[in-house]
Protein backbone atom coordinates (compact mmCIF):
# COMPACT_ATOMS: atom_id res chain seq x y z
CA UNK A 1 0.00 0.00 0.00
CA UNK A 2 2.96 2.47 0.77
CA UNK A 3 4.02 1.37 -2.66
CA UNK A 4 0.65 3.29 -4.19
CA UNK A 5 0.40 6.05 -1.27
CA UNK A 6 3.41 7.99 -1.29
CA UNK A 7 4.62 9.84 2.47
CA UNK A 8 1.81 8.71 4.56
CA UNK A 9 2.75 5.58 6.35
CA UNK A 10 0.47 6.79 9.56
CA UNK A 11 -2.85 6.89 7.15
CA UNK A 12 -1.54 2.89 5.52
CA UNK A 13 -1.03 1.66 9.17
CA UNK A 14 -4.32 2.75 10.41
CA UNK A 15 -6.55 1.56 8.33
CA UNK A 16 -5.17 -1.90 8.56
CA UNK A 17 -5.31 -1.36 12.28
CA UNK A 18 -9.65 -1.05 11.73
CA UNK A 19 -9.19 -3.77 8.99
CA UNK A 20 -7.81 -6.44 12.21
CA UNK A 21 -10.08 -4.62 14.85
CA UNK A 22 -13.32 -5.39 12.42
CA UNK A 23 -14.00 -1.91 11.84
CA UNK A 24 -14.90 0.21 9.00
CA UNK A 25 -13.08 3.63 7.66
CA UNK A 26 -13.69 6.95 7.21
CA UNK A 27 -11.87 8.92 4.66
CA UNK A 28 -12.36 12.63 4.75
CA UNK A 29 -10.51 15.27 2.85
CA UNK A 30 -10.28 17.50 0.04
CA UNK A 31 -10.64 15.70 -3.81
CA UNK A 32 -7.73 15.02 -5.26
CA UNK A 33 -5.45 13.78 -2.50
CA UNK A 34 -5.70 9.75 -2.93
CA UNK A 35 -8.74 8.73 -0.74
CA UNK A 36 -9.92 6.56 -3.63
CA UNK A 37 -5.81 5.38 -4.34
CA UNK A 38 -6.02 4.48 -0.69
CA UNK A 39 -9.00 2.23 -0.36
CA UNK A 40 -8.14 0.60 -3.54
CA UNK A 41 -4.74 -0.26 -2.83
CA UNK A 42 -6.21 -1.87 0.60
CA UNK A 43 -8.56 -3.92 -1.29
CA UNK A 44 -6.33 -5.44 -3.98
CA UNK A 45 -3.58 -5.79 -0.96
CA UNK A 46 -6.03 -8.80 0.01
CA UNK A 47 -7.33 -11.87 -2.40
CA UNK A 48 -11.19 -11.16 -1.42
CA UNK A 49 -14.19 -9.75 -3.09
CA UNK A 50 -14.32 -6.06 -3.71
CA UNK A 51 -17.01 -3.78 -4.64
CA UNK A 52 -17.41 0.01 -5.86
CA UNK A 53 -20.10 2.25 -5.32
CA UNK A 54 -20.49 5.17 -6.62
CA UNK A 55 -23.15 7.14 -4.38
CA UNK A 56 -24.56 10.12 -5.67
CA UNK A 57 -28.12 12.07 -5.52
CA UNK A 58 -30.30 9.67 -7.64
CA UNK A 59 -28.76 6.08 -6.26
CA UNK A 60 -31.39 3.86 -4.28
CA UNK A 61 -31.09 1.89 -1.47
CA UNK A 62 -31.98 -1.05 -3.35
CA UNK A 63 -28.43 -0.35 -5.58
CA UNK A 64 -26.77 -0.83 -2.41
CA UNK A 65 -28.18 -4.04 -0.64
CA UNK A 66 -30.22 -5.52 -3.45
CA UNK A 67 -33.62 -6.06 -4.92
CA UNK A 68 -36.41 -9.05 -5.17
CA UNK A 69 -37.77 -9.87 -8.68
CA UNK A 70 -40.56 -12.03 -9.97
CA UNK A 71 -39.38 -14.63 -11.56
CA UNK A 72 -42.34 -15.57 -13.86
CA UNK A 73 -41.54 -19.06 -14.46
CA UNK A 74 -41.08 -20.50 -10.90
CA UNK A 75 -43.90 -17.79 -10.09
CA UNK A 76 -41.66 -16.77 -7.02
CA UNK A 77 -39.72 -14.01 -5.77
CA UNK A 78 -35.99 -14.13 -6.22
CA UNK A 79 -33.45 -11.99 -3.99
CA UNK A 80 -30.30 -10.11 -6.40
CA UNK A 81 -27.60 -9.10 -3.96
CA UNK A 82 -26.81 -5.49 -4.32
CA UNK A 83 -23.02 -4.28 -4.60
CA UNK A 84 -22.76 -4.40 -0.21
CA UNK A 85 -22.38 -8.31 -0.79
CA UNK A 86 -18.53 -8.21 -0.88
CA UNK A 87 -15.69 -8.57 1.30
CA UNK A 88 -14.47 -5.37 1.15
CA UNK A 89 -16.78 -2.37 -0.05
CA UNK A 90 -15.85 1.33 -1.27
CA UNK A 91 -17.93 3.91 -0.65
CA UNK A 92 -17.20 6.89 -2.71
CA UNK A 93 -18.17 10.10 -2.51
CA UNK A 94 -20.84 8.90 0.33
CA UNK A 95 -21.97 11.95 1.40
CA UNK A 96 -22.91 12.95 -1.86
CA UNK A 97 -25.97 10.52 -1.73
CA UNK A 98 -29.38 11.09 -0.01
CA UNK A 99 -29.67 10.32 3.49
CA UNK A 100 -32.36 7.62 2.52
CA UNK A 101 -29.39 6.06 0.64
CA UNK A 102 -27.05 6.73 3.08
CA UNK A 103 -28.97 4.75 5.55
CA UNK A 104 -29.24 1.28 3.66
CA UNK A 105 -26.16 0.66 5.21
CA UNK A 106 -26.40 0.65 8.88
CA UNK A 107 -27.72 -2.85 9.14
CA UNK A 108 -24.65 -4.05 7.14
CA UNK A 109 -21.86 -1.85 8.79
CA UNK A 110 -23.53 -2.77 12.26
CA UNK A 111 -25.04 -6.60 12.21
CA UNK A 112 -23.41 -7.92 9.43
CA UNK A 113 -26.65 -8.75 7.72
CA UNK A 114 -29.07 -7.54 4.66
CA UNK A 115 -32.58 -7.83 5.69
CA UNK A 116 -34.97 -8.15 2.55
CA UNK A 117 -39.08 -9.38 2.86
CA UNK A 118 -38.65 -10.59 6.13
CA UNK A 119 -35.38 -12.84 5.42
CA UNK A 120 -31.97 -11.97 6.45
CA UNK A 121 -28.71 -12.72 4.22
CA UNK A 122 -25.17 -13.03 6.20
CA UNK A 123 -22.45 -11.22 4.63
CA UNK A 124 -18.78 -12.85 3.48
CA UNK A 125 -16.45 -12.67 6.52
CA UNK A 126 -14.09 -10.27 6.63
CA UNK A 127 -16.01 -7.10 6.01
CA UNK A 128 -15.33 -3.90 6.07
CA UNK A 129 -16.25 -0.38 4.20
CA UNK A 130 -14.41 2.04 3.28
CA UNK A 131 -16.23 5.08 2.27
CA UNK A 132 -14.64 8.40 0.84
CA UNK A 133 -16.59 11.86 1.63
CA UNK A 134 -15.48 15.33 0.70
CA UNK A 135 -15.78 18.31 3.59
CA UNK A 136 -19.18 19.09 3.97
CA UNK A 137 -18.27 22.79 2.54
CA UNK A 138 -18.14 21.06 -0.70
CA UNK A 139 -21.53 22.03 -2.95
CA UNK A 140 -23.66 18.79 -3.43
CA UNK A 141 -22.45 17.31 -0.22
CA UNK A 142 -25.26 15.95 2.56
CA UNK A 143 -23.67 15.43 5.98
CA UNK A 144 -23.72 12.34 7.46
CA UNK A 145 -26.63 11.38 10.07
CA UNK A 146 -24.88 11.03 13.94
CA UNK A 147 -26.11 7.10 13.48
CA UNK A 148 -24.15 6.53 10.28
CA UNK A 149 -20.65 8.44 11.42
CA UNK A 150 -21.14 6.33 14.78
CA UNK A 151 -20.40 3.38 12.86
CA UNK A 152 -17.15 4.14 11.41
CA UNK A 153 -14.83 2.79 13.75
CA UNK A 154 -12.06 5.95 13.01
CA UNK A 155 -12.15 8.66 10.73
CA UNK A 156 -8.61 10.25 8.85
CA UNK A 157 -7.49 12.90 6.90
CA UNK A 158 -5.22 11.97 4.30
CA UNK A 159 -4.00 15.53 4.02
CA UNK A 160 -0.96 16.60 0.72
CA UNK A 161 2.08 15.06 0.45
CA UNK A 162 5.35 16.78 1.49
CA UNK A 163 7.30 17.67 -1.37
CA UNK A 164 9.76 14.58 -1.64
CA UNK A 165 6.65 12.58 -1.35
CA UNK A 166 5.22 14.30 -4.33
CA UNK A 167 7.93 14.28 -6.50
CA UNK A 168 8.41 10.91 -6.11
CA UNK A 169 4.69 10.72 -6.86
CA UNK A 170 5.27 12.51 -10.00
CA UNK A 171 7.89 9.44 -11.03
CA UNK A 172 5.71 6.63 -9.87
CA UNK A 173 2.33 7.56 -10.82
CA UNK A 174 3.19 9.66 -14.08
CA UNK A 175 3.47 6.96 -16.60
CA UNK A 176 1.03 4.20 -15.43
CA UNK A 177 -0.55 3.31 -12.30
CA UNK A 178 0.82 1.96 -9.32
CA UNK A 179 -2.41 0.03 -8.73
CA UNK A 180 -1.83 -2.11 -12.03
CA UNK A 181 1.54 -3.71 -10.26
CA UNK A 182 -0.32 -4.13 -7.27
CA UNK A 183 -1.00 -8.05 -6.07
CA UNK A 184 -2.33 -9.08 -3.04
CA UNK A 185 -0.21 -10.20 -0.18
CA UNK A 186 -3.17 -11.81 1.83
CA UNK A 187 -6.00 -14.15 1.31
CA UNK A 188 -9.40 -13.74 2.90
CA UNK A 189 -9.03 -16.56 5.38
CA UNK A 190 -5.54 -15.26 6.66
CA UNK A 191 -7.36 -12.25 7.82
CA UNK A 192 -9.77 -14.01 9.98
CA UNK A 193 -7.10 -15.40 11.57
CA UNK A 194 -5.35 -12.38 12.17
CA UNK A 195 -8.64 -11.12 13.53
CA UNK A 196 -8.83 -14.29 15.75
CA UNK A 197 -5.67 -13.39 16.99
CA UNK A 198 -6.43 -9.75 17.85
CA UNK A 199 -9.05 -10.71 19.79
CA UNK A 200 -6.98 -12.12 22.27
CA UNK A 201 -4.89 -9.22 22.81
CA UNK A 202 -4.68 -8.77 26.74
CA UNK A 203 -5.98 -5.46 28.14
CA UNK A 204 -5.32 -4.84 31.69
CA UNK A 205 -7.97 -3.21 34.22
CA UNK A 206 -6.02 0.03 34.13
CA UNK A 207 -5.68 0.48 30.88
CA UNK A 208 -9.98 -0.53 30.35
CA UNK A 209 -10.59 2.17 32.77
CA UNK A 210 -8.56 4.93 30.81
CA UNK A 211 -10.91 3.91 27.74
CA UNK A 212 -14.05 4.20 29.68
CA UNK A 213 -12.90 7.89 31.70
CA UNK A 214 -11.69 9.00 28.11
CA UNK A 215 -14.83 8.62 26.87
CA UNK A 216 -16.89 9.70 29.49
CA UNK A 217 -14.93 13.30 29.45
CA UNK A 218 -16.80 13.89 26.11
CA UNK A 219 -19.94 13.41 27.76
CA UNK A 220 -19.29 15.99 30.37
CA UNK A 221 -17.27 18.68 28.16
CA UNK A 222 -18.72 21.99 28.27
CA UNK A 223 -17.33 22.21 24.32
CA UNK A 224 -19.42 19.25 23.31
CA UNK A 225 -23.38 19.01 22.65
CA UNK A 226 -22.75 14.95 21.90
CA UNK A 227 -20.61 12.95 23.78
CA UNK A 228 -18.83 9.21 22.20
CA UNK A 229 -21.22 6.53 22.68
CA UNK A 230 -20.34 3.58 23.94
CA UNK A 231 -20.28 1.65 20.56
CA UNK A 232 -17.15 4.28 20.64
CA UNK A 233 -15.86 2.47 24.03
CA UNK A 234 -15.46 -0.70 22.20
CA UNK A 235 -14.29 0.81 18.90
CA UNK A 236 -11.72 2.47 20.62
CA UNK A 237 -10.71 -0.69 22.71
CA UNK A 238 -10.90 -2.70 19.77
CA UNK A 239 -8.51 -0.52 18.13
CA UNK A 240 -5.84 -0.38 20.63
CA UNK A 241 -5.60 -4.24 20.73
CA UNK A 242 -5.06 -4.21 17.14
CA UNK A 243 -2.35 -1.51 17.35
CA UNK A 244 -0.52 -3.42 20.14
CA UNK A 245 -0.75 -6.70 17.86
CA UNK A 246 0.59 -5.00 14.66
CA UNK A 247 3.22 -3.50 17.11
CA UNK A 248 4.32 -7.18 18.16
CA UNK A 249 2.61 -7.13 21.58
CA UNK A 250 -0.05 -9.13 23.11
CA UNK A 251 -0.96 -6.91 25.44
CA UNK A 252 -1.98 -2.97 24.92
CA UNK A 253 -0.72 -0.26 26.48
CA UNK A 254 -2.28 3.34 27.33
CA UNK A 255 -0.21 4.73 24.33
CA UNK A 256 -2.04 2.50 21.95
CA UNK A 257 -5.01 4.06 23.17
CA UNK A 258 -3.64 7.80 23.13
CA UNK A 259 -2.49 7.50 19.38
CA UNK A 260 -5.91 5.95 18.55
CA UNK A 261 -8.16 8.40 20.42
CA UNK A 262 -8.69 11.14 17.80
CA UNK A 263 -9.04 8.92 15.13
CA UNK A 264 -11.51 7.11 17.01
CA UNK A 265 -13.52 9.98 18.61
CA UNK A 266 -13.20 13.03 16.99
CA UNK A 267 -15.68 12.08 14.28
CA UNK A 268 -18.69 11.15 16.75
CA UNK A 269 -18.43 14.32 18.91
CA UNK A 270 -20.82 17.48 18.19
CA UNK A 271 -19.41 20.53 19.16
CA UNK A 272 -21.34 23.12 20.93
CA UNK A 273 -22.46 26.49 18.80
CA UNK A 274 -20.26 28.73 20.98
CA UNK A 275 -17.21 26.23 20.41
CA UNK A 276 -17.90 26.71 16.70
CA UNK A 277 -17.83 30.38 16.98
CA UNK A 278 -14.53 30.23 18.38
CA UNK A 279 -13.30 28.09 15.91
CA UNK A 280 -12.99 24.78 18.56
CA UNK A 281 -13.24 21.69 16.72
CA UNK A 282 -13.72 18.08 17.99
CA UNK A 283 -9.95 17.24 17.75
CA UNK A 284 -8.50 19.76 19.88
CA UNK A 285 -11.05 19.20 22.31
CA UNK A 286 -10.08 15.40 22.55
CA UNK A 287 -6.05 16.25 22.73
CA UNK A 288 -6.79 19.00 26.05
CA UNK A 289 -9.15 14.95 27.26
CA UNK A 290 -5.86 13.26 26.63
CA UNK A 291 -4.10 15.87 28.30
CA UNK A 292 -6.12 16.43 31.00
CA UNK A 293 -7.42 12.49 31.54
CA UNK A 294 -4.75 10.79 34.04
CA UNK A 295 -2.50 8.43 32.42
CA UNK A 296 -2.36 4.89 34.16
CA UNK A 297 0.42 3.87 35.61
CA UNK A 298 2.32 0.06 36.62
CA UNK A 299 1.56 -0.39 40.21
CA UNK A 300 5.01 -0.32 42.42
CA UNK A 301 6.11 -3.63 42.83
CA UNK A 302 6.41 -4.97 46.25
CA UNK A 303 9.13 -5.04 48.53
CA UNK A 304 11.54 -7.92 48.50
CA UNK A 305 11.90 -9.72 51.88
CA UNK A 306 15.33 -9.78 53.28
CA UNK A 307 17.49 -13.16 53.00
CA UNK A 308 17.23 -15.29 56.11
CA UNK A 309 20.22 -14.92 58.08
CA UNK A 310 22.73 -17.30 58.00
CA UNK A 311 24.02 -19.18 60.76
CA UNK A 312 27.59 -17.93 61.69
CA UNK A 313 30.60 -20.27 60.41
CA UNK A 314 32.70 -22.11 62.88
CA UNK A 315 35.90 -20.93 64.12
CA UNK A 316 39.10 -22.95 62.34
CA UNK A 317 39.82 -26.21 64.43
CA UNK A 318 36.29 -26.77 66.07
CA UNK A 319 33.13 -28.66 65.08
CA UNK A 320 30.10 -27.18 62.98
CA UNK A 321 27.38 -26.29 65.42
CA UNK A 322 24.48 -28.29 64.83
CA UNK A 323 21.25 -27.08 63.47
CA UNK A 324 18.66 -25.82 65.54
CA UNK A 325 15.18 -27.01 65.93
CA UNK A 326 13.00 -24.52 67.80
CA UNK A 327 10.86 -25.64 70.06
CA UNK A 328 13.31 -28.22 71.37
CA UNK A 329 16.56 -27.78 73.50
CA UNK A 330 19.53 -28.52 71.90
CA UNK A 331 21.77 -31.16 73.12
CA UNK A 332 24.16 -30.97 75.93
CA UNK A 333 22.36 -28.30 77.00
CA UNK A 334 20.89 -28.01 80.69
CA UNK A 335 17.94 -25.81 81.33
CA UNK A 336 18.54 -23.62 84.06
Amino acid sequence: MESVIEGKPEVVRLSLTVLLAEGHLLLEDVPGVGKTMLAKALARSIDCSVRRIQFTPDLLPSDVTGVSIYDQQRKEFEFKPGAIFAQIVIGDEINRASPKTQSALLESMEERQVTMDGQSYELPSPFMVVATQNPVEMEGTYPLPEAQRDRFMARVSVGYPSPEAELRMLDVHGGTSPLDDLRPVAHAHEIVKLVDAVRTVHVAEPVRRYVVELVAATRNHPDLRLGASPRATLHLLRAAKAAAALAGREFALPDDVQSLAVPVLAHRLLPTAQAQLNRRTSEQVVAEILHRVPVPTAAPRAAARPAPAMPPAAPPGMPPMPPVEYGRQPPGVRRV
